[in-house]
């Protein structure tokens, strides 16, 4: 039963994760993404605190980690954020969350440029088939009060997923040394630092009131999403080879085009829908295991009769 934990941890997150969509949509309608973004990250620090004390023992560091957590951090929270917010004010969170689903392709391809993982002939098929209907998915967008450029905020959020692979590769090395959950309070502390500064930009409207939904939205996306979902994904990804915890995320589009439907309304076209059934055609086919190659079965030596 404790060996499923990863796999349950890793459900849970990508059921999470599909909500934190809807929870962004939700929060942009009354607050500005870059606050929407540090405020999750703050709370998200408060909430770790009690336990950095506890797990700061069980770090081993070994000299030149920072580059590598400096990295991983840079690429998450803090860039992938700035892509994901700038697509979920341009695009539906039912296209963004199929734009996701390239991500294991883009691990499986990280891990072979970077670890020398074999990656066969049929994943790189397979991730063409997936970037294909998320083109297509993008270009057959319609313009809506939801998706004001469904092109361009596609292209958002697969800049997002390009960071969120060279974060997944990065942490499955750090967690060989760290905590997961002293990565995961890492991440929100870096992040929290890295988007201060955008309050005090002219362009940067601060909140004026409280407004119920949005803003427990943003609280849930601090506590339920930045450590609840990420601790959950991070667990599962120090326990199982990463480029099988990343095959996960294909169910973050399934769970979300639920949810959208549920609370916002969204839904898909006819062309969509296809291009959508493209896009997990291609991490279906991407998932196909390399066979090992066969081994002729050794041959006894004759024995010779016993006397």
């Amino acid at each position: 039963m404790v060996a499923m934990f990863p796999y349950f941890a890793l459900v849970t997150a990508m059921l999470l994760w599909a909500t934190s969509f809807i929870a962004l949509k939700l929060a942009f309608t009354a607050y500005d993404p870059m606050v929407v973004i540090f405020a999750r990250m703050a709370i998200a620090s408060l909430c770790f605190l009690p336990f950095f004390f506890r797990l700061l023992p069980q770090v081993r560091y070994r000299k030149g980690d920072w580059k590598l957590l400096g990295i991983m951090v840079l690429c998450e929270p803090c860039l992938y954020f700035i892509f994901e917010a700038k697509a979920l004010t341009l695009t539906t969170a039912s296209q963004a969350s199929m734009i996701t689903a390239v991500l294991p392709l883009l691990v499986a391809i990280g891990a072979m440029l970077t670890l020398n993982e074999r990656v066969s002939t049929r994943t790189f098929c397979g991730f063409a088939l997936a970037m294909s209907g998320a083109v297509g998915l993008s270009l057959t967008g319609t313009v809506s009060e939801n998706a004001p450029n469904p092109l361009l905020g596609n292209t958002f959020e697969f800049l997002a997923m390009v960071c969120a692979a060279a974060y997944t590769l990065l942490l499955k090395r750090l967690s060989e040394r760290y905590p997961v959950f002293l990565l995961t309070g890492f991440q929100a502390f870096c992040g929290s630092i890295f988007f201060f500064p955008v309050l005090f930009f002219p362009g940067t409207p601060l909140p004026q009131t409280f407004i119920p939904v949005p803003a427990l939205s943003v609280f849930y996306l601090g506590v339920c999403i930045t450590l609840g979902a990420y601790g959950l994904y991070n667990y599962g990804v120090s326990r199982i080879p990463a480029s099988q915890a990343s095959a996960y995320v294909n169910l973050i589009p399934v769970f979300t085009v639920f949810f959208g439907w549920l609370i916002l309304g969204e839904q898909f076209t006819m062309p969509q829908y296809f291009c959508a059934a493209l896009v997990l055609s291609g991490v279906a086919v991407s998932q196909h295991s390399i066979p090992e190659p066969s081994v002729p079965p050794l041959i006894p030596a004759a024995q010779t009769p016993q006397e």
